[in-house]
């Protein structure tokens, strides 16, 4: 009898890990899974390279509007609902998007698509910080986020393989029929949780604002490594397609050139997990931060001091710098969210808001740029290290007060008085 009992228990954790894990991959899948189709976007719908980059950025646009919304949703209809209504409104976008006849009406497919998606990637993180403690959390996410790193390997070739036979609008028929199979698993893993009307009176005073997150250095601190390490990636990510098609790379090429980053993230992920276990969290972070800011100068020499001649340097170094994410990652999102953890779900959505505003401000650089090619790239990242430099340092302080006086050169007088005084 209790065998009966224990297994049932076993598969439903197995399943809601599996849940979790491609709930949390949609938005990158999502991301992801067009890009070898580029070229024959282009085409077909009479477009520019700068323009079908462009949609890429208007994704992130979606992304970063749509992260506000699901935490006062969640506070409102509760998480499943909040879910369901962003995974309906997913697959009704990219139904707009298979229809599109040219690329403003993809763009605009693209952006609500973005809205929709964005459910998924707030309320996932909140499932994990809500069901489990500081050191548990910290565990399911260093299993779940090397798997999300997955998708930039797999999306790319499996978009590459229904491009070849189908045409890309079969991408997006690919996409859709994921989002109605999250909505099935969704009314089954997550319970009705809708708050009562009492409960949201009662709780309405109790509710931590936006403003008051932002008044905690250390969340803003790490939510900004991360956000400005994601912007570094998407700086890459925007028109690493065009170099290398530059380069006379086709479509099958581009895509597989995803999976030497995608296996380094997963060992940096994996790899983070042993050095916190041995060093703690900090030193461990501290150790992915040099990784980082090294493979930074590297590629900034590649791109910018020297003219490339070759994809091969920016391919390697690019994939040593996804391995640092792939430890940076974890660390920094369970720091944030642990920090707000009653309101974890409204803590991620601003989380998330501020990862892809800093996402989209560096993919609308580089696409600003698309004609630079890996110069832009180069660009992009350098300006995303500078930020989780500042991002690093802020965390370090417990009120902004006291980094202010961190930059405040000491008044020998006022000290000289104090001293007299003493």
């Amino acid at each position: 009898m209790s065998k009966q009992q224990k297994s049932p228990g076993v598969i439903e954790k197995a399943g809601f890990f599996l849940y979790l894990t491609i709930l949390s991959m949609l938005c990158f899948i999502a991301t992801d899974m067009y890009l070898p189709a580029f070229k024959s976007i282009e085409g077909s719908l009479n477009a520019s390279t700068a323009d079908v980059a462009m949609s890429l950025t208007t994704f992130l646009a979606g992304l970063a509007f749509g992260q506000l919304l699901y935490g006062k949703l969640v506070e409102k209809w509760g998480k499943r609902n909040s879910l369901l209504l962003g995974l309906m409104l997913f697959v009704l976008a990219t139904g707009l998007i298979i229809v599109s006849d040219n690329i403003v009406m993809m763009n605009i497919g693209r952006f609500i698509q973005a809205i929709g998606v964005c459910s998924a990637s707030v309320i996932w993180q909140a499932l994990v910080i809500e069901k489990y403690d500081a050191e548990e959390s910290q565990h399911v996410l260093s299993n779940i986020m090397p798997l999300v790193a997955l998708s930039p390997a797999i999306a790319p070739l499996i978009g590459a393989f229904f491009l070849s036979y189908w045409g890309w609008q079969s991408i997006f028929v690919c996409l859709a029929l994921l989002g109605a199979i999250l909505i099935l698993m969704t009314q089954f893993f997550v319970k009705a949780d809708k708050p009562s009307v009492e409960a949201i009176h009662a709780d309405k005073n109790k509710a931590i604002t936006f403003k008051q997150m932002l008044a905690n250095p250390f969340y803003v601190g790490n939510v900004m490594i991360f956000a400005a390490c994601s912007g570094a990636f998407f700086s890459y990510l925007t028109l690493w397609p065009a170099v290398m098609d530059k380069f006379g790379f086709d479509a099958t090429a581009i895509g597989l050139s995803f999976i030497p980053q995608t296996i380094m993230f997963i060992v940096g992920g994996y790899g983070g997990k042993i050095l916190i276990k041995r060093l703690g969290s900090q030193t461990a972070l501290k150790v992915q931060l040099g990784l980082f800011f090294t493979t930074t100068i590297l590629i900034s020499i590649i791109t910018i001091v020297f003219e490339m001649t070759t994809i091969y340097p920016l391919l390697i170094v690019f994939a040593f710098m996804a391995a640092a994410n792939g430890a940076i990652y974890p660390i920094v999102v369970n720091n944030a969210l642990q920090t707000f953890k009653d309101d974890a779900a409204k803590a991620a959505g601003l989380q998330n808001f501020i990862q892809i505003s800093v996402a989209f401000g560096a993919s609308s650089i580089v696409a600003a740029f698309a004609g630079a090619g890996e110069q832009a790239i180069g660009l992009g990242i350098l300006i995303c290290s500078v930020i989780v430099f500042g991002a690093y340092y802020t965390s370090r302080h417990v009120t902004w007060k006291s980094l202010q006086n961190s930059f405040t050169m000491p008044d020998p007088a006022r000290i000289a008085i104090k001293q007299s005084k003493d």
